[in-house]
């Protein structure tokens, strides 16, 4: 991170001694030193809102976009330009992200390798991310969003979508209505509360918009839930 000028580090769950004992390589004992911990990946991801997941898809069958990182930065400026926070995650070193981990994230990033060979140990696989968008400064692609026929005054007027937090907020009263209405069997709630966090993020609504429909499911289950009659 420090080579290519990122300072922002956040780990989830670390295994405690290893974390505790972790040294910096030389020159970055700062960025080390100021990481943020955080319990679960939606406590740390939860002010982006463009969070970014990594991974291969040599046994896996991806439920977001997926994007080569050659084609990532594009994506990376845009939601800058607008205002938005963004998130890289990386996952263990054996196992990678899993599935429930990848439904926090809006894309899926899968850096080219020989299909021989498609795994990378996590050291390699930061450095090759960090550096393609560092060496390539986010710039305007032909055919990239940003470039899409619009203008720099175009994009100051677009609006972020929504936090993390705030989409889970919604999944949240989402799900307490789905229950509410009977929508289906308890056996299959974490599956639907997983599809719902992938469907939101795949909708990128704005903080406005996030709030408005929040407030529509909050109006919806207090008028389905029973009141007690006024005498």
């Amino acid at each position: 991170m420090a080579n290519f000028g990122f300072r922002n580090l956040a780990v989830v769950a670390p295994y405690a001694p290893h974390w505790r004992e972790a040294r910096s390589a030389v020159g970055a004992p700062e960025l080390l030193r100021n990481a943020k911990e955080s319990a679960t990946l939606a406590e740390a991801v939860a002010a982006c809102t463009l969070v970014v997941g990594t991974g291969t898809l040599a046994h896996r069958k991806p439920e977001q976009m997926v994007r080569p990182l050659p084609i990532l930065a594009p994506h990376v400026k845009q939601e800058l330009d607008r205002g938005g926070r963004i998130a890289l995650v990386f996952g263990p070193e054996k196992r990678g992200l899993t599935r429930e981990d990848l439904s926090w994230c809006n894309l899926l990033v899968e850096i080219p390798t020989d299909p021989l060979q498609p795994s990378m140990n996590l050291g390699q696989a930061v450095a090759v991310c960090l550096y393609e968008l560092a060496s390539r400064s986010f710039p305007a692609q032909a055919g990239a969003p940003a470039a899409a026929g619009q203008n720099d005054n175009c994009m100051k007027e677009q609006k972020p979508a929504a936090p993390s937090m705030s989409l889970d907020r919604l999944a949240g009263v989402i799900e307490e209505t789905m229950l509410a209405a009977g929508y289906s069997p308890s056996s299959v709630h974490k599956a639907n509360c997983h599809d719902l966090r992938l469907l939101l993020r795949r909708l990128a609504p704005t903080e406005r918009d996030t709030r408005r429909i929040l407030g529509l499911f909050r109006r919806i289950l207090w008028r389905m839930k029973p009141h007690p009659k006024e005498d």
